[in-house]
């Protein structure tokens, strides 16, 4: 296997790697004195670092080769997921405000303020299995993708090599070092995937005739709103389905809110969120277009443009059409999706286990121990990542971005739930929220695991019956309104039929129990400027949904 890069191209990709580093060793020389410094870079972040960070965070490889291969596959439905900018400003003007007035580390640590030690130690080693099995070894398996394609240099060489140059920063520098570098990142990304973007419509005669030559073939590839009863993406799952996977992720992921934690308070804080916001509208352009194009090449032109699979549409595009230097740009940028992503997630778990399950055993540790404990945390959750890959494929029928979007839709119902009754209903009570995490729970390891077990009937169409097949084959994202249904009227039972909370121990954590001067304080953080951002982004997304009707 021979690698795509010529001599200018390594230079390029040289220059970036030296000026990471930089940034890293910076990072690093500021020193962490506490776990405050370690894992939220001491609360002193601004609006653009954070709203960078939020998008390198989420934006990782696997939206670079799993959204690009998506939009190969089946153009354009996936992208209700990418609008769900207008959700991060649900984090910014809903959630954000009770969670830094809790003044908790983790989202863990927030469910033990507002209900108990059971939600904390629930939330706290089900984000850690989440973590594994979506965002680490999805992440990983995407950077292998990358690597390989562009170094010319076998899958785990690449998958394992990008680990441990991106583990050494985050272990040593902390979220300084993860925030900080994924701002250089974002930057990188966006600039490499433009050019992709550009010369690709170059390439296949515009915008107009990109859309004839695809419709011709593919008649509802630019269609988002797909029927009811499409087996993959219907539209009442991606837009109600998607929106509840959408809170969890946005609003009560410790891997996104991190980032805002950071700020000093609430007005930064959510400033940052509306930047990300912004930004997150930007992978329809630089990363589903991407994909539909490669596939109106392949149209246009097989002999010169050809994908094996889906997943590959993106490594094609930069074999083919980036001249040589840009090529290195866009490794660049590549690599820097697959590292932020991973950094990311990196910290996030060792902060949740440190904070919420270390400290908790053992509360007498000094703070230095705690660090080093945190650092160890991330090791293991690397190795049951990489382990996890070959489990993949018997998931999502093996295209990546839809594998992740499957994994979500079980996880976040429950979640949701809990987040946003308790926040927005003070009656709800520690019961109520442990059952309903617990019911989710078992309805997700049945989900999942019906549907790795009738996968090959799944595949080749071979006809079953049962409960359970049937269980197994309903829609990902209606599987996600069942459940989150489910969720909500659980929550709302138990609650109902046990004893209130103690309001007073839950003061200004739900909106039932906001003070007076929390009520002033909350009016006192935001301006003019910042709603009207915020009702210019939903028309944006609005307009968007309603271009791409096919």
């Amino acid at each position: 296997m021979e690698s795509v890069l010529e001599r200018p191209d390594w230079i390029v990709l040289g220059i970036y790697f030296l000026a990471l580093i930089g940034v890293a060793v910076w990072v690093v020389s500021q020193k962490n004195k506490n776990t405050e410094d370690y894992f939220l870079a001491g609360r002193n972040v601004g609006w653009f670092v954070i709203g960078a960070s939020i998008f390198a965070s989420n934006i990782g490889s696997e939206h670079v080769v799993g959204l690009a291969g998506t939009g190969f596959e089946s153009g354009t439905p996936m992208a209700h997921y990418e609008l769900h900018a207008w959700i991060v400003l649900l984090l910014g003007w809903l959630f954000l405000p009770f969670y830094i007035r809790s003044g908790a580390f983790t989202m863990p640590e927030f469910l033990e303020k507002r209900f108990d030690s059971k939600s904390r130690w629930f939330l706290s080693i089900f984000s850690l299995v989440a973590y594994v099995l979506t965002k680490v070894s999805v992440t990983i398996y995407a950077g292998g993708i990358v690597v390989s394609e562009l170094l010319g240099i076998p899958f785990w060489y690449g998958a394992i090599g990008v680990v441990i140059f991106t583990g050494i920063y985050t272990v040593i520098g902390g979220m300084k070092a993860v925030i900080y570098t994924e701002t250089l990142q974002t930057v990188i990304l966006i600039m490499g995937s433009l050019i992709i973007t550009y010369l690709g419509l170059q390439e296949v005669g515009g915008w107009n005739q990109l859309h004839e030559t695809v419709t011709s073939v593919s008649p509802d590839h630019f269609n988002m709103w797909r029927p009811m009863s499409d087996p993959d993406f219907p539209w009442t799952g991606l837009l109600f389905g998607g929106t509840i996977v959408g809170i969890w992720y946005w609003c009560t992921d410790q891997y996104i809110v991190q980032r805002t934690l950071a700020a000093n308070n609430i007005k930064i804080g959510r400033r940052g969120a509306i930047f990300g916001a912004y930004l997150k509208l930007m992978p329809i352009l630089i990363f589903l277009i991407p994909g539909i194009i490669a596939f109106a090449l392949t149209i246009q032109n097989p002999e010169v443009f050809s994908v094996e699979r889906a997943d590959r549409a993106f490594p094609m595009l930069v074999k083919t059409l980036l001249p040589v230097g840009l090529k290195g740009l866009v490794a660049g940028g590549l690599m820097a999706a697959l590292m932020s992503s991973l950094a990311s997630v990196f910290n996030s778990c060792s902060t949740i286990f440190t904070i919420d399950i270390y400290k908790k055993l053992r509360p007498e540790k000094s703070e230095r121990e705690l660090l080093t404990i945190g650092k160890i945390a991330t090791g293991i959750i690397v190795v049951l990542g990489i382990i996890w890959i070959p489990i993949m494929d018997k998931i999502g029928g093996g295209v990546m971005y839809q594998y992740l979007q499957n994994v979500q839709s079980y996880i976040a119902p429950p979640v949701t739930t809990v987040f946003l009754l308790g926040i927005i209903w003070k009656r709800v009570n520690s019961k109520a929220a442990i059952t309903t995490l617990f019911a989710g729970l078992i309805l997700l390891i049945l989900r999942l695991g019906s549907e790795i077990y009738y996968q090959p009937q799944i595949t080749t169409g071979t006809e079953a019956s049962g409960f359970m097949f049937q269980f197994a084959t309903v829609n990902f994202a209606h599987m996600a309104i069942f459940m989150f249904i489910f969720s909500v009227a659980l929550c709302i039972a138990v609650t109902l039929a046990t004893s209130p909370p103690n309001y007073a121990t839950i003061k200004g954590l739900s909106f039932g129990t906001l003070s007076p001067e929390d009520r002033v304080n909350s009016k006192d953080s935001y301006s003019t400027v910042d709603i009207i951002l915020s009702v210019l982004l939903v028309i944006i997304v609005i307009a968007i949904l309603s271009y791409f009707t096919g």
